[in-house]
Formats: structure tokens, C-alpha cells, sequence
């Protein structure tokens, strides 16, 4: 439920300095002028106030209103008793995004939670280095990552990063990509190359195809043909999500890549409902926070508001019961960037992790094996962080 709250506007003395030095008259009238200043963050009853920036109308509002409704959740089940929340829609757009932070700030907040877009996010940066609280945005866009503006989201460059680094520790040298030729899939296929030779092993072909073309046979062949020779198992990345991804599957297999020779891996796009239905995928590893500890809040959550919740929501429940943490680490909270980049981290929804000074986040991940039934967790994720080298 969208909770209001109001500033009083401020009275900025402007001096007069006219007044003759003979003369003991009346000083003269103080100018004044009002507008809109940050509010209290802690309300009349000593809670704290806690803003949450989601798309509440446009086509995104069904995830802003399932994340909205994690949220809510989570503030009953943590016992979060010292916040209050308060829901600001943002549209789709960055501008929608910063009139929301702006009202949250007039309205006084001591943290906001969101927004879920990168550009939105971004947008708020100049407000929050121009004396603004802190961000923890839902976003997992790592280049509008910086400190005061922290992304919350599964980002995914680490996600390919630790299935290399499985695939490596179980043998296998040589790697390939097939990936949509989009920042996405590019952001991908660079972070393949990077691990792959960080860990010693070669990436012997990639192949981006255009992402509007429907028939992928004639770019499944190229990289056929470059995959010709070579010795040793062969891992190929398919950074593709459903519906597209049947589609890769089946250009691979008719080009001669037999799925089943290979190791198919991929990203958190295959985290999804049903990915076992993907007859062609059965056996790929993809990484991705483990399933286990989601099933119980995904249950909750359906049995209280009569749906299941949307992929995103875990992140606004885990938002709310960080807020929670900082709230009661000292007398009115600590909202600092200190206390936020806490690197011992946290502990979610979607298992441990931790903000980084720069804004970017770090997470423990599984590495789970996509089959016919229920997926299997080959690589459980690390229950603690090392300590951080810099």
C-alpha cells in the first residue's frame, strides 16, 4: 500500500542589509522563499522511513506489483518493525524514475530500494553525489554500478565466470559461443574470452547472430564449420532464453553440433519454470542463485496472494529485510555506504551476497544441471565470501 509523506516547505532567510546606521527603525522584513526540502526520515512514531522505486503502471507493472507485494512480505515475515514503507512508481522511463526519487526525498527517506532499470538507475546518480541518500538499486546492470548507487540485481557476467569456472575444474579446455549479436549477448561472449584465459583454456570459436533474423541454420553452420578438428570436450555457451532459445538449440543440432557430445552452458535466462522441457538442453549447466531456499518463499507467496511471484521479486524481498539489518545495526539506523558494503555481506532469498565499494555487487552461485524433472544442483554455492584482496 503506497504510504505518503509530507515535508513542510522550508523558510531560506535571504538578509536585508540597508538600514541606516543613524537610524534605530524597525529591522526590515526578512525575504523568504519556499520549496521542497528533503523530509524526516524517521517518521512520528520512530520508524524509519524506507522509499520503494518500481514500476507500478506500463507494461512492467506486473513485475513492479509482484515485487511491490515481496516486499510487503517481507516486512511481516522479518519482523522489520523500525521501517515503514512507502511505494513510488517510475514508469518506464528514467525521467519517471527521478521524479519518484525526488518526491521520495521530499517526503524524507533514510534508503531507497530501486529502481529496477539500469537507466533509470543511472539517472539517479548526479541526485545521490549531490547529497542524496543511498541506492540500492534491482537493477543488474554492472556499467551504472558506483558507489551510492549499488545494483542488487543477478548480474550477468559472473554468472558466465563461475560456469567456466566449473567447466574448467571438470576438464574441459575448450570453449565456444552462439550468441545474439546484442550488448547482451556481446557482454557475454567478451566475458567468456576473459575467464577462459584467465583459467587456461582456449575459446576456439564464437559466432553472433543478428538477433531479428528467424532462421539461425546459416550462423549455426559457420560455427559448425569452425568447430571442425580439435581435440578434447568442447563446451559451447548459448546466452539465449526461452522462447528463443528452442530455436538455437535446434539450428545447433541441424548443423551437425550433437548437444549430446558436447557441454551445453549458458546463463540465468535458463532459470526459469519448465527449462527442463528443452529436450535438446538436458545436461547443460547454467549458474544461478540456488533453487532450494526460493522454493519456500515462491510457495508463500502464492498461497498469500493467489499467484506465483515473478522471477524479480526475491530481490525486493531481500531489499526489505537488508533495510531491516541496517535499521537496527545502531540507534536510527545506519544507512552508510559503509554499512551498506559490508564485506561480510548478507544472506537472502537468493543466497549470500555482498556490495562492493564500486557500486557492483557479488553473489554466491550454484552451478545446476538442466533435466527433464527437477534441475540438479552439481555446484552448491559457497556459504561464505573470501576475504576481499583490495
Amino acid at each position: 500500500m503506497r504510504q505518503s509523506f509530507f515535508a513542510l516547505a522550508a523558510l531560506a532567510l535571504l538578509l536585508g542589509a540597508c538600514a541606516q546606521p543613524t537610524q534605530t527603525s524597525t529591522p526590515p522584513p526578512k525575504l523568504t522563499s519556499t520549496g521542497p526540502v528533503a523530509g524526516s526520515p524517521v517518521t512520528s512514531s520512530g520508524k524509519t522511513r524506507i522509499a520503494l522505486l518500481l514500476p507500478l503502471t506500463g507494461r512492467t507493472a506486473p513485475i513492479g506489483q509482484s515485487m511491490q507485494q515481496a516486499a510487503e512480505m517481507a516486512l511481516f515475515d522479518t519482523g522489520a518493525k523500525e521501517l515503514a514503507l512507502a511505494s513510488y512508481d517510475t514508469g518506464e522511463s528514467a525521467e519517471t524514475a527521478m521524479e519518484a526519487y525526488r518526491k521520495a526525498r521530499t517526503d524524507g527517506v533514510a534508503l531507497v530500494l530501486g529502481p529496477l532499470f539500469g537507466q533509470s538507475a543511472a539517472a539517479l546518480a548526479p541526485l545521490v553525489n549531490q547529497g542524496g541518500v543511498n541506492v540500492i538499486s534491482f537493477s543488474n546492470d554492472e556499467s551504472v554500478a558506483q558507489r551510492g548507487v549499488w545494483i542488487m540485481g543477478i548480474a550477468a557476467p559472473p554468472q558466465v565466470r563461475r560456469v567456466v569456472d566449473y567447466s574448467v575444474d571438470n576438464g574441459i579446455r575448450r570453449f565456444a559461443a552462439f550468441a545474439p549479436q546484442t550488448s547482451y549477448g556481446e557482454q557475454m561472449v567478451r566475458t567468456l574470452e576473459s575467464q577462459v584465459t584467465v583459467r587456461g583454456g582456449q575459446v576456439v570459436a564464437t559466432e553472433l547472430y543478428d538477433p531479428n533474423t528467424v532462421d539461425l541454420s546459416a550462423a549455426a553452420r559457420r560455427l559448425a564449420g569452425a568447430l571442425q578438428g580439435g581435440d578434447g570436450k568442447l563446451a559451447v555457451l548459448v546466452p539465449v532464453a526461452p522462447p528463443r532459445l528452442s530455436a538455437a538449440l535446434a539450428a545447433l543440432a541441424a548443423a551437425g553440433i550433437d548437444t549430446k557430445s558436447i557441454q551445453l552452458v549458458g546463463t540465468g535466462v535458463w532459470d526459469v519454470p519448465g527449462i527442463g522441457g528443452e529436450a535438446l538442453l538436458r545436461g547443460a549447466w547454467y549458474a544461478a542463485p540456488d533453487p532450494a531456499a526460493r522454493g519456500d518463499f515462491e510457495r508463500k507467496f502464492l498461497a498469500t496472494y493467489g499467484r506465483p511471484p515473478n522471477r524479480l521479486a526475491t530481490l525486493a524481498y531481500d531489499g526489505v529485510a537488508l533495510a531491516g539489518h541496517l535499521a537496527r545495526l545502531k540507534p536510527g539506523g545506519d544507512f552508510s555506504a559503509e554499512a551498506i558494503a559490508n564485506p561480510a555481506g548478507w544472506s537472502g532469498i537468493d543466497g549470500i551476497f555482498r556490495f562492493l565499494p564500486d557500486g557492483k555487487s557479488e553473489r554466491a552461485l550454484a552451478v545446476i544441471e538442466v533435466q527433464a524433472g527437477r534441475n540438479n544442483v552439481v555446484s552448491p554455492a559457497p556459504t561464505a565470501f573470501a576475504r576481499p584482496t583490495n
